[in-house]
């Protein structure tokens, strides 16, 4: 509200939330610099062969979800947005599992099958 005629500052709805400072946005990419340099370093390490795509898989979506929360301002939108945003990457997340799943026992099952 303002302080003089008592009225609400321009352009502030009722649930209109207040976004974050420079300080903020200056961590988060702080924070997007130190997991990048992760996935690059993880990518060297002899020692993380075995694990090497699920650590760089959760290393991205560490990423990804610093960079929609904050950058997409999802974090301060209504929740309708995130549900807009979340729901079809969620759908689209089980279809590629689905048809990694599908496509992957029939490349297992060719295998078995021209072994023998």
């Amino acid at each position: 509200m303002s302080e003089q005629s008592g009225e609400p500052p321009r352009g502030a709805g009722p649930h209109e939330h207040a976004h974050p400072d420079a300080e903020t946005y200056l961590r988060v990419a702080a924070a997007l610099v130190v997991l990048t340099v992760l996935e690059i370093g993880v990518f060297y390490v002899p020692a993380f062969r075995p694990v090497l795509v699920p650590t760089l898989l959760v290393l991205s979506a560490l990423k990804f979800s610093l960079v929609v929360l904050f950058y997409m301002h999802l974090k301060m939108d209504s929740p309708f947005f995130s549900f807009l945003f979340g729901a079809p990457l969620l759908l689209a997340t089980g279809v590629l599992v689905a048809l990694l799943f599908l496509f992957f026992g029939t490349l297992t099952l060719r295998g078995a099958a021209g072994a023998g």
